[in-house]
């Protein structure tokens, strides 16, 4: 693609959340446009450490993951509140682990994919002002050679993060609050090497983590309550060394930082991901505690539903009232995290004797009771999360599909491509023009289910006995 061409989308946006959605659109045969006011560079001051089982399969399903997993370091089970053991193993996912990996892997990996797709990458370029009508959107940006420009798509997606400029645009608030202030980061040297692969606890009023980069260095990250500056407020090395001292018992020798700084950790959420024919995701649509490590995770997800079904539309295969979709799966999955990982953190920091009887309780519950535990596990790492379906559709319909064994290999390595995969119990050829889109396999095993999955790994539709007219409607309906 050529950058002198009208893109269809623009996505506003480099990290992870907009580099896989460019992606995605590239690879559907959709022209798009990534905008992105920093200049072409992939910091390793990342925020981000760990790769859910979900946010692993969406990557499984791009043929990214194992190359990740190549790279970072697995970790099956976690310590909370000192007493409370998350063990990963039992996950049904073929990533039934932590990915313990700095976020700019991830994002070389995506951004590499989305060159060799085509995305027109346009880099020092900031997006100033935007305005809509009911069959484009302008978007106005300042040029590197600091000139504006007018550009025009049929959509705007803003994955620019907390400070969105095209959240502001469209005029939503960001209502929420700061749930942690004067958070600690420092990228240090350490003499003595941890125990564990993530070093993490919470000692009365101090909370400290510590996960390596892999190149020798390391990521602290800690709050002390009883020191509660403003985010300007100069960082000296002493004052994480401290902090790790009265969370950890130790500072592991920390020297040489590469880099420090302090910030404040917010719950925010926009009321809708939606305006008309813009679009918001990742932390431009939803921010909350680093807790459970559930950010970088959930943005992969929003651009994993939004990216196919703007595909269908753009390419004439189905109507715009697909979009409506994307709101009304995504924005409860957003509206859940906010929830889990301002309890973790919530409960980490327990002082009062009634949340610290709850947190008791809360360990004892999980450590003993299994269904609880499975949908805490679930929840934590995304594999939990089903899609709300039409009422009188098959049980199935919405549920995320697990990696299942087809007589053609695996599920994921179906869905490459950003394929349907229409899975049957007997021979089906599909003959029409949907064969771009669509791959149709059969069971490896004797399940008679016929079902047909969506680009992003969820159920669009199944039928426990299904004849060629109904399997056609079907396809007509979901594949266009």
């Amino acid at each position: 693609m050529n950058g002198t061409a009208t893109p269809a989308v623009i996505v506003v946006g480099s990290g992870p959340t907009g580099l896989l959605l460019a992606g995605d659109l590239a690879t559907a045969g959709v022209r798009v446009t990534l905008l992105e006011r920093r200049a072409h560079h992939i910091s390793n001051l990342s925020r981000a450490f760990v790769l859910h089982a979900r946010a692993l399969e969406q990557l499984d399903a791009r043929g990214l993951a194992d190359g990740l997993e190549a790279l970072g370091q697995p970790l099956d089970r976690l310590r909370l509140f000192g007493r409370l053991t998350v063990d990963l193993a039992p996950l049904p996912s073929r990533f039934n682990h932590l990915l313990v990996l700095p976020q700019y892997e991830v994002e070389k990996v995506l951004e590499r994919r989305a060159v060799e797709a085509g995305v027109d990458f346009r880099y020092e370029t900031e997006m100033t002002a935007l305005s809509q009508d009911a069959e484009v959107v302008s978007v106005e940006v300042r040029t590197p050679a600091g000139e504006t420009e007018t550009l025009r798509a049929a959509y705007v997606v803003g994955t620019d993060g907390m400070r969105s400029a095209v959240r502001d645009a469209i005029g939503l608030p960001f209502p929420g609050h700061s749930v942690i202030r004067s958070v600690v980061l420092a990228d240090v040297l350490l003499d003595e090497q941890p125990d564990t692969l993530l070093t993490v606890n919470t000692v009365g009023d101090a909370f400290a983590f510590i996960a390596p980069f892999g190149d020798g260095y390391y990521r602290v990250i800690g709050w002390n309550r009883s020191r509660n500056v403003s985010d300007d407020e100069p960082l000296e090395l002493d004052e994480v060394k401290e902090i790790a001292r009265l969370a950890l018992g130790r500072d592991y020798g920390m020297r040489d930082a590469r880099w420090m700084s302090r910030f404040h950790s917010d719950e925010r959420q926009a009321p809708a991901y939606r305006v008309g024919r813009v679009f918001l995701a990742g932390d431009a649509a939803h921010v909350h505690t680093p807790a459970g490590g559930q950010g970088m995770n959930t943005g992969l997800q929003d651009a994993a539903n939004l990216g196919w079904k703007l595909a269908q539309v753009v390419n004439g295969h189905a109507s715009s009232a697909l979009l409506d979709t994307y709101q009304a799966e995504r924005h409860p999955v957003g509206r859940s995290v906010l929830r889990s990982s301002g309890g973790i953190v919530r409960l980490a920091m327990a002082k009062r004797p009634w949340t610290l009887a709850l947190r008791s309780v809360l360990t004892t519950v999980l450590n003993n009771v299994a269904p609880a535990r499975r949908k805490a596990v679930g929840r934590l790492t995304g594999i939990g999360y089903d899609y709300a379906a039409p009422r009188g559709s098959h049980r199935l319909t919405g549920t995320r599909v697990p990696d299942v064994a087809l007589q053609g290999g695996r599920l994921y390595e179906a869905l490459r491509g950003g394929h349907f995969v229409l899975i049957t119990p007997e021979a089906h050829e599909e003959q029409g023009a949907r064969k771009d889109r669509l791959a149709v396999e059969r069971w490896a095993s004797d399940r008679r289910t016929t079902v047909l999955v969506r680009p992003d790994g969820y159920v669009a539709w199944a039928a426990d006995s299904a004849d060629a007219a109904a399997i056609e409607g079907a396809l007509a309906t979901h594949v266009g």
